[in-house]
């Protein structure tokens, strides 16, 4: 039967979460058409009172797991962890989510639907739509390319999934293994190269699968200083060179570079002409 499937959902929690935000998140996980789920919750570190208190709320829901890392380890650390539990507990199909977002009710069943009729596909995500911070769509949403090949075209300039809007076969892990645990940032970016690399197959639903908050802090987190700008530039050429990407992939990781070192009210600006 098509509920008979067992799929996980990983969310992180960090001490900068809202509360508020996290329960919509968790919620829309909750209430979704498709109920066969696992909610694992990995808690980065020390939390505040209110998160705290917000996930005491889900401690008896049977189909939530929430396992508490006393250090905070970044991202990338939390989720290989949890895929260690998935694949213990023999889960076929993972997606992710983060705290501040809200899944679409038909999510997991449109995504698990795709996977099953498209058993050469490893991941699969789909557009999202932009809210604010009182939960209403500001009108704006991000499309995704759908086939495996217009996803390896588009990445020469951006990334081709919106990362918590994914559904994983576990093929994914088993061809390009997990996250890269000594990225703080740009996981999501490094894991499709990887993806690329081992032979993953990508693609998008032609559909909204995600609501995803965009607020002030949005901008404010994407600020770098030049050490780490550095660096993301120097994983994008080499990104560039390993899939042999042309040199229009080099000047746009050239002019990223430049954005990422802007201050947050112009990086808000480029983000909404783009």
């Amino acid at each position: 039967m098509f509920q008979d499937y067992n799929i996980a959902v990983l969310l992180s929690v960090y001490k900068n979460d809202r509360a508020e935000f996290l329960r919509l998140s968790i919620d829309s996980i909750l209430n979704q058409s498709y109920k066969n789920i696992i909610l694992y919750i990995g808690v980065d570190g020390t939390i505040g009172e209110k998160l705290y208190k917000c996930l005491e709320q889900y401690e008896q829901e049977k189909r939530v797991n929430i396992v508490y890392f006393p250090e905070n380890r970044g991202l990338a650390v939390v989720l290989n962890d949890l895929l260690i539990l998935c694949k213990e507990a023999n889960i076929e199909y993972i997606v992710r989510m983060d705290a501040d977002d809200i899944s679409v009710p038909n999510r997991l069943a449109n995504q698990v639907n795709y996977l099953l009729l498209h058993p050469e596909v490893d991941v699969v995500g789909g557009r999202i739509e932009e809210i604010n911070e009182q939960s209403e769509r500001n009108g704006k949403s991000v499309t995704y390319p759908l086939t495996h090949q217009e996803c390896f075209k588009f990445f020469r300039y951006r990334d081709p999934l919106a990362h918590p809007a994914v559904m994983f076969r576990k093929s994914f892990f088993d061809k390009a293994k997990g996250y890269r645990n000594e990225y703080r940032k740009n996981q999501d970016t490094m894991l499709w190269f990887d993806g690329f690399m081992n032979g993953c197959i990508f693609a998008n639903l032609d559909e909204t699968v995600l609501l995803f908050r965009v607020t002030d802090d949005f901008y404010k987190n994407r600020r770098n200083g030049f050490k780490r700008a550095k660096k993301m530039l120097k994983d994008r050429f080499m990104i560039n060179k390993s899939l042999h990407y042309d040199w229009s992939a080099y000047l746009f990781s050239f002019l990223m570079f430049i954005m990422t070192l802007t201050p947050p009210f112009l990086k808000k600006f480029l983000y909404r002409i783009r």
